[in-house]
């Protein structure tokens, strides 16, 4: 798994973790993916440094240097309405 890819992944359970605080499923995986970042990618300090309508942006640390990724808002947050409109997780 890509770098980007992790930080995705990680922004997505972000998302539907904090709309979503007592899905301990959802926790779990957003620990897993910031595992995964720390562990296998040597990233630290990650969080969301911004967002707008349209994108936002996660500010991390790689290996001493400070960088930006910027993700499409509607596709990560698309998680959290698929979520929303299953009725099989809001039971």
């Amino acid at each position: 798994m890509k770098v980007r890819d992790a930080l995705y992944n990680w922004l997505q359970m972000k998302i539907v973790s904090e709309e979503r605080p007592e899905d301990g499923a959802a926790k779990e995986t957003l620990d897993f993916f910031a595992e995964i970042l720390r562990e296998d990618h040597h990233v630290t300090n990650f969080s969301i440094d911004s967002m707008d309508s349209s994108a936002i942006i996660i500010r991390y640390d790689h290996e001493g240097v400070t960088a930006h990724e910027r993700f499409d808002r509607e596709l990560a947050e698309q998680l959290l309405q698929d979520i929303i409109s299953n009725p099989k997780y809001n039971e």
